[in-house]
């Protein structure tokens, strides 16, 4: 399940809610993940009182800082059982460094493989993939050097996962990513968005927003030659923009199913449920997201002083 960030944490919450029901509903065992935050506690705190609301049956929680800590056996010991992961936004080169090959990091691919769901927003959803986006530049325009790519836990092979896709305006280092490696399907999820695989193969688009597609094995490119900050020809390439209640074949990288507008509401309808958001901070909700948007949206929000 892989989400584009600052899912909704306060409101509906239908992505979380729907992870939850994936990992098993009333007997859901999740454990979260946030090595990548930089809010400690709150974010775990959050993401318990949510997970607890949704029904879950325990929610457990890591957050090993280093090396050392991912491979040691208490680490490890902590996630046993669980039926659903998640890991939450922050830093994803911090995210790999600590994880990628440690005992954590390959337990977790181990319970993947046996059944467990894995769920990841923000820089948690990038590290599902085996090519990760580590840092880069934004803009519309693909250029030479817009990203650097570090290695994820490989759950879904051939696949590039960026996020805050449209909201950050990420479409050109996407393309610059699969121009230079063609063999690499680019994905880009927008926030409050889920992509959700099943058996590495069948995606579905559940959300507020879109996920982009983006292949170039066919495209003609000059990215092998591209120098310092040029922009790359690619001409050729096919891309997909798919709303949420979309099905796709990652495989054979063919559209499946679409539903209208109506039907997408209907099923909004019928899979959402206010729950207060009782303590829990904008801050944390919004983890993730540009931090300009999240002030300018709480200086519209303030009321004017009383007298």
């Amino acid at each position: 399940m892989i989400i584009g960030g600052a899912e909704d944490k306060l409101g509906h919450r239908r992505i979380l809610r729907r992870f939850i029901t994936m990992s098993g509903g009333q007997h859901a065992r999740v454990a979260v993940c946030a090595t990548a935050s930089s809010l400690g506690d709150e974010i775990t705190d959050l993401y318990e009182k949510v997970f607890y609301e949704l029904g879950a049956q325990e929610v457990l929680s890591v957050r090993p800082v280093n090396r050392a800590e991912a491979d040691a056996p208490v680490t490890t010991k902590a996630i046993e059982g669980a039926t659903g992961i998640f890991f939450t936004g922050g830093n994803q080169a911090r995210l790999s460094a600590v994880l990628r090959g440690t005992a954590l990091g390959d337990t977790v691919t181990m319970m993947y493989r046996e059944g467990a769901v894995v769920a990841g927003t923000s820089a948690g959803a990038s590290v599902v993939s085996e090519h990760m986006v580590a840092l880069g530049a934004t803009g519309e325009t693909p250029k030479q050097r817009m990203a650097s790519l570090a290695q994820g836990l490989g759950l879904l092979p051939d696949i590039v996962v960026d996020q805050h896709f449209s909201q950050r305006g990420r479409f050109g280092r996407l393309l610059a990513l699969v121009a230079a490696s063609p063999n690499l399907l680019g994905m880009g999820v927008d926030e409050d968005t889920a992509a959700i695989v099943t058996d590495e193969t069948v995606m579905e688009v559940y959300g507020r927003g879109s996920v982009f597609l983006a292949e170039a094995d066919h495209a003609v490119t000059n990215a092998y030659a591209a120098r310092g900050t040029d922009p790359i020809l690619i001409s050729g390439a096919n891309v997909h923009f798919l709303p949420s209640a979309t099905l796709f074949d990652l495989q054979a990288r063919e559209l499946l199913e679409f539903r209208t507008a109506v039907e997408q509401a209907q099923i909004a309808r019928r899979t959402s449920e206010h729950v207060s958001p009782g303590r829990a901070t904008r801050r944390v909700n919004a983890e993730g997201a540009h931090d300009r948007n999240a002030e300018r949206g709480m200086k519209r929000r303030r009321l004017p002083p009383t007298s």
